[in-house]
């Protein structure tokens, strides 16, 4: 599996809370703020979850 790259693109703001701890898990939190992490099938569930608010690039 390789790396990729997600960035927050939007706010949490007036989300549910599950998409809030979604964000959370995946360490972003802010507008344009980015983590890359391995992808891995729990990692793919959790973009998915919130793939509205986010950008993935391979990494």
């Amino acid at each position: 599996m390789g790396k990729i790259k997600i960035t927050q693109t939007k706010s949490t703001i007036d989300r549910p809370k599950d998409q809030k701890a979604t964000i959370t898990a995946l360490g972003l939190g802010r507008i344009s703020k980015s983590v890359v992490v391995e992808n891995t099938p729990q990692i793919a569930g959790m973009v998915n979850k919130v793939n509205h608010l986010v950008k993935v690039e391979e990494a």
